[in-house]
């Protein structure tokens, strides 16, 4: 491995705040690479197997000899796995970076975890820390979205923040760390306590959403890369769908039906999956959880706007109609 081959950038969450979607963006600009593991999560010391519900765990444990085979080979290609848990194989992850300018890797826990802001100062005191920053409390309902995709039976919202709201399970799980995930005044404050301000960079989903190309310029000039460069944004990342049937789901997962559709012809593939599965956009959410959901939040809100110096009433302002 060469002997620059270390991080030198991490783009450190939210969840579900498009940190996919950037990851493989900023791995398109030829002076960037990023982790062919996105979501190590190695230096986030919370992030083990032992520290995951059992369901999760298992799940970790059958791709763990997927995973091994990846880490001891050319370790180049993308790959879905991990968490990574041994300083020598993370390295591998950055064996085929080939100098370039930057090297990143994007592993959106490290913005709840309280371990890897120090972590990352002892190992790379000099890194860029990028976050992207969503309103919380549609944070929340898109990971409860995307964890209707693999539920084995339908739970409403509330019935979802009632849940984690009773559980005292600080294992990771669909209710650990749901809604925590969202108080960003704290996480924040962690990286600014470690790196020099002009080492942080805070950016928002809302930009991503309405101005992706500017967002990315701004963040290819903060990472000093050459913004004159422009982004294939045609591929969708990590799109929630959720199921129309959870019995008939639950059916095709355990019999191998739906990993086998992938085979079927692309057009015929959509056609199925629209008549099996609606868009997450097809979700709406109620008044009633959005002003709980506010109120919840809205401490750590005006905290968040007070460290950074802006503006954020956008977060906390209910729409007329609710």
């Amino acid at each position: 491995m060469a002997p620059n081959a270390s991080p030198n950038f991490f783009l450190v969450g939210a969840s579900k705040a498009g940190t996919t979607s950037v990851h493989h963006y900023l791995n398109q600009h030829p002076d960037v690479f990023m982790s062919p593991i996105k979501e190590p999560h190695f230096l986030a010391d919370e992030v083990r197997p032992h520290n995951f519900c059992e369901e999760m765990r298992l799940r970790i444990e059958a791709r763990s000899a997927a995973l091994r085979e990846f880490l001891d080979g050319p370790a180049c290609e993308p790959f879905s796995g991990g968490p990574v848990t041994s300083w020598e194989d993370y390295q591998k992850l950055f064996k085929c970076a080939d100098g370039s300018r930057v090297i990143g890797e994007s592993s959106p826990c490290y913005l709840w975890s309280r371990s890897a802001p120090a972590n990352i100062a002892a190992h790379f005191p000099t890194a860029k820390i990028a976050m992207i920053l969503r309103n919380p409390v549609e944070r929340a309902f898109a990971q409860y979205a995307h964890m209707l995709m693999f539920a084995a039976a339908p739970m409403s919202f509330r019935e979802h923040i009632e849940k984690a709201l009773k559980s005292k399970d600080t294992r990771i799980s669909e209710l650990y760390p749901f809604l925590e995930f969202g108080t960003y005044g704290e996480q924040v404050s962690r990286y600014f306590a470690l790196f020099p301000p002009q080492n942080v960079r805070v950016f928002f989903y809302e930009d991503l959403t309405n101005a992706p190309d500017l967002l990315l310029r701004e963040m290819f000039r903060f990472l000093d890369v050459s913004d004159d460069f422009s982004v294939d944004r045609s591929e969708r990342h990590m799109r929630a769908l959720v199921p129309r049937s959870f019995a008939l789901d639950n059916i095709l997962r355990s019999t191998g039906l739906w990993a086998a559709a992938r085979l079927l012809p692309e057009g015929f593939r959509d056609q199925v999956k629209g008549r099996l599965y609606r868009k997450r956009d097809a979700m709406k959410l109620l008044p009633a959880d959005r002003e709980w959901l506010v109120d919840y939040y809205r401490e750590d809100v005006i905290a968040l706007g007070t460290l950074l110096k802006r503006d954020l009433s956008a977060w906390l302002t209910l729409p007329a109609s609710s």
